[in-house]
């Protein structure tokens, strides 16, 4: 069976375990069926995820030009306490900033390969935490817009990790961590302007990934560099899938690659 297509992160749907599908223009492939089977992965090119052209992709699935120009990559995407939607002023696409920064946004405490603080839209939830191969994770604050969830990570991330160890992550490296105990201690240092959406009685949400063997020796799957791959499926944690030879892929990082995907 072969499906072919340009790769978008894998969506994702709640459940024991979390079920994984790669959708492409005409068909989709839930990843899970695929454990434990030999599977392979050809680069066949590009395809700018905006544009559609058959261009060199430059970072976060989109070519060069559209980078640059489009408001999804505009910085306030990674650095939310640069939005300014809020006061009418644009950046890129005021109409689009709008719709995606003046909606409900949550700060959130996740367990990865460490504590770590966190932003996403409150519709993200908990796509956001899967993503990142969070085992644990924590609403701590619900703000109206983006900016104040901005402002709130960048206070409280003089006092907590804003980083995953991918490696650490993928390998199940896990440090048992009380997120309830860091949500209380970490209050006294929220911005006054986000304190009052500060959420009290709320409980950790756990996930369980589809994993049959955890890495130990990471080797990390470049297609331009290894434009053909073949290996046995093993597991799917954050946005990597994980082979029995410990070869990992990132498929988030390789968005707009046009792939063709085989069982074999």
């Amino acid at each position: 069976m072969q499906f072919q297509g340009t790769l978008t992160k894998m969506k994702t749907e709640i459940g024991s375990p979390i079920q994984y599908y790669l959708v492409f223009e005409n068909d989709f492939l839930n990843v899970n069926q695929l454990l434990d089977k030999k599977i392979n992965i050809s680069f066949l090119g590009y395809q700018c995820l905006h544009c559609k052209k058959k261009k060199k992709i430059y970072r976060q699935g989109f070519c060069y030009d559209c980078f640059f120009e489009i408001p999804q990559a505009a910085d306030w995407i990674i650095n939310p306490e640069q939005s300014k939607a809020h006061l009418g002023i644009e950046d890129r696409d005021l109409e689009y900033e709008k719709a995606v920064q003046l909606k409900p946004h949550i700060v959130y405490l996740a367990n990865t390969s460490n504590v770590k603080i966190g932003v996403t839209r409150k519709t993200q939830v908990p796509t956001r935490w899967i993503d990142q191969g969070a085992h644990e994770a924590l609403e701590i604050v619900e703000v109206p817009n983006r900016y104040l969830a901005g402002i709130t990570e960048v206070a409280l991330k003089n006092y907590v990790g804003d980083k995953t160890n991918w490696r650490t992550m993928l390998k199940n490296e896990i440090q048992e961590q009380d997120l309830l105990a860091w949500r209380d201690k970490l209050k006294q240092y929220i911005p006054q302007e986000a304190l009052p959406y500060f959420i009290e009685d709320n409980t950790e949400t756990n996930l369980e990934f589809p994993v049959l063997q955890y890495p130990t020796k990471l080797k990390t799957l470049n297609l331009i560099k290894t434009p053909e791959y073949t290996g046995t499926l093993k597991g799917v944690k954050g946005q990597y899938l994980i082979f029995e030879d410990d070869t990992v892929f990132n498929v988030r990082s390789n968005e707009g690659f046009v792939v063709s995907i085989n069982m074999l």
